[in-house]
């Protein structure tokens, strides 16, 4: 572009140049030719004047164009390419190491307590040998508690100790020992339900020993309320109702009562 406009500049000013000089040529050939009058003289250098005038603007103007076009040629910017941001590579997220599992504890085997050992033969005293052999005598014969037992080994003169021997190492099963006398009981006389557990309890037998032996003895509840009622009928005479309240004290229940009283008569 810049040299273009010198292009134009330079023909525009060749072509000015030429005016002026032929101008100029113009106004020498008329001085040169004619002998005019002193105003005419006059008037041709005033027009010589104005054209000298004249090539100065037209040079001021060429001037001033070049300048400018210089100006534009300085005051053109050079676009440059946008510059792009630098590309950063794709950041990958951080990779957590791998959780093992907990290890659980060790758990150890349950300690069993240590049992003592059992009492040797030669570490047993003479009393609790005997002791032990009579507990044996006793059992084959009558059931005991285990209470019970040791009471009538005291009473044979026993120790504590001794009786408490026996009665640990005779090997008798108390909830059997508990049926067993339910069962001689009933042979001898009659009970309810609730009255011969309590004479079992009264035995020594534990609470758990007599509801056994009460729940396995095979008794029939309202045959024992008639057998019950006939052995009152055999001592004493007694009305229904003196007979139905006996019978109910002794915790037969209502209708065993009932069936007790019917049975004799009533």
């Amino acid at each position: 572009m810049k040299k273009y406009l010198s292009i134009i500049l330079v023909s525009a000013l060749i072509a000015s140049l030429a005016s002026c000089g032929e101008s100029t040529s113009t106004s020498s050939t008329v001085t040169e030719e004619k002998d005019v009058p002193t105003e005419t003289t006059a008037e041709v250098m005033t027009t010589t004047e104005v054209t000298t005038a004249a090539e100065t603007t037209v040079t001021t103007t060429i001037t001033t164009t070049i300048a400018e076009t210089t100006t534009i040629a300085e005051t053109t910017t050079v676009t440059e390419p946008p510059t792009e941001p630098p590309t950063l590579p794709p950041t990958e997220p951080p990779t957590e190491p791998p959780t093992e599992p907990p290890t659980p504890a060790p758990t150890e085997p349950p300690t069993t307590p240590p049992t003592e050992p059992p009492v040797k033969q030669a570490d047993i005293s003479l009393g609790q040998k005997n002791a032990l052999s009579r507990a044996e005598s006793y059992l084959k014969h009558t059931p005991f508690s285990h209470e019970g037992l040791i009471g009538q080994l005291e009473y044979e003169g026993y120790t504590y100790d001794e009786a408490l021997y026996a009665a640990d190492n005779c090997g008798a099963d108390w909830n059997e020992q508990a049926l067993n006398k339910a069962k001689s009981y009933l042979e001898h006389s009659a009970f309810s339900y609730n009255s011969l557990i309590s004479q079992l309890e009264y035995e020594e037998y534990t609470h758990e020993q007599a509801v056994y032996g009460a729940d396995n003895c095979g008794a029939d509840w309202n045959e024992q309320a008639a057998k019950k009622a006939a052995s009152y009928m055999e001592h004493s005479s007694m009305s229904r109702d003196g007979l139905l309240d006996q019978l109910l004290y002794e915790e037969f229940t209502q209708e065993q009562a009932e069936y007790g009283v019917q049975s004799v008569g009533y």
